[in-house]
């Protein structure tokens, strides 16, 4: 890349200089996953059961040739323009996502490979605040010098871990909330700002709770079988932890910063589902007028929920609106990020 920086210069501020979000074409209706599943399975699905629990109507599934990495270079690419740069400026590439394509090499490579440059290039994953915590991590290493500009991407293709046929009751609690799931990624340009930028970043972390939900496959603990490559969770128990540490974290936020609801011009939060949705509002009082409610028609996007809201939002903000973006991640974790936009 050409840096013009003078030697040992670090910059004081850094923002978000460019989104994109990319989201399959193909479109699957709540009803019609409920009747696949239900015409593969060994259990009696009461009819409208997915829509009345979930709240989601349909999401967006990839298509057989689409991968994580298809809809993260789709996104980047928006970024960059958005940004008005070019690819061989970025010398940090981070693909920071829940999905990937292999489990080696790095998906950021694949990514790398089809967008050009030359960046260093790695994953960050910490399940759906996997794209936050790109951001906060880019945005880490340009404040040390370690890099200059930075494109964060995430690609989530989280329904191919759908249980795709239930063979009890028991089983059927554990895979619900798989079937919230959609397809779909986004991507952010992390640069050097003169104004506004990234100016508060906060996480909390429940680690004892790991086990609570998650893709066990794919690892040293279970590396090969089909049974643990499907998504398993106790929703119920994962909406407990966070209520219990999402207020904490709010009320630190706010003591830092001075700022409250009203200070905020959009706020964009993890969704997982409708009724999960409500009660983040009823728990924090968040205005819901501020919200992007997307979960009824994309479903749980994962890590790619927060990057497709704010480029929902992007082209409405002005110069000195603030973003607050609040994700919530199996592991268990919390994470808060304030913006405003330079």
């Amino acid at each position: 890349m050409n840096d013009t920086s003078p030697p040992g210069w670090h910059p004081a501020r850094v923002g978000i200089t460019g989104v994109g979000a990319s989201l399959p074409e193909r479109e699957l209706t709540t009803a019609d996953l409920q009747e696949r599943i239900a015409a593969a399975s060994d259990v009696a699905l009461p009819p409208g059961l997915f829509r009345m629990m979930t709240g989601i109507d349909h999401r967006r599934i990839a298509a057989d040739d689409e991968y994580a990495s298809t809809f993260a270079v789709r996104a980047a690419r928006q970024a960059l323009a958005a940004a008005g740069r070019d690819v061989d400026e970025v010398d940090l590439l981070l693909f920071a996502s829940a999905s990937r394509d292999l489990v080696e090499p790095a998906t950021a490579h694949i990514v790398q490979a089809e967008l050009g440059g030359h960046a260093h290039a790695m994953d960050v994953t910490n399940a759906c605040n996997s794209f936050l915590n790109g951001i906060d991590l880019a945005r880490s290493m340009i404040l040390a010098g370690r890099a200059h500009r930075a494109l964060v991407v995430t690609g989530e293709t989280p329904t191919r871990v759908m249980r795709p046929r239930l063979d009890s009751l028991a089983q059927a609690r554990t895979a619900f909330a798989g079937y919230t799931f959609g397809d779909g990624g986004a991507a952010v340009l992390v640069e050097p700002v003169r104004r506004g930028g990234i100016v508060d970043v906060d996480t909390e972390t429940r680690s004892a709770h790991w086990s609570v939900g998650g893709i066990f496959g794919g690892g040293s603990r279970h590396p090969r079988g089909d049974e643990h490559t499907y998504f398993h969770g106790d929703g119920h128990t994962l909406r407990g932890v966070f209520e219990q540490i999402g207020t904490d974290i709010l009320d630190r936020v706010r003591r830092r910063t001075g700022w409250d609801w009203v200070d905020y011009d959009r706020v964009l939060v993890h969704q997982v589902s409708v009724p999960y949705l409500e009660r983040f509002i009823e728990v924090t009082g968040v205005p819901k007028e501020k919200l992007e409610v997307t979960v009824g028609e994309l479903g749980n996007l994962a890590s790619a929920t927060l990057g497709v809201q704010l480029a929902r939002v992007d082209a409405e903000l002005r110069r000195g609106d603030r973003v607050l973006a609040i994700g919530l991640g199996g592991g268990v974790s919390v994470m808060t990020m304030v913006w405003e936009k330079p």
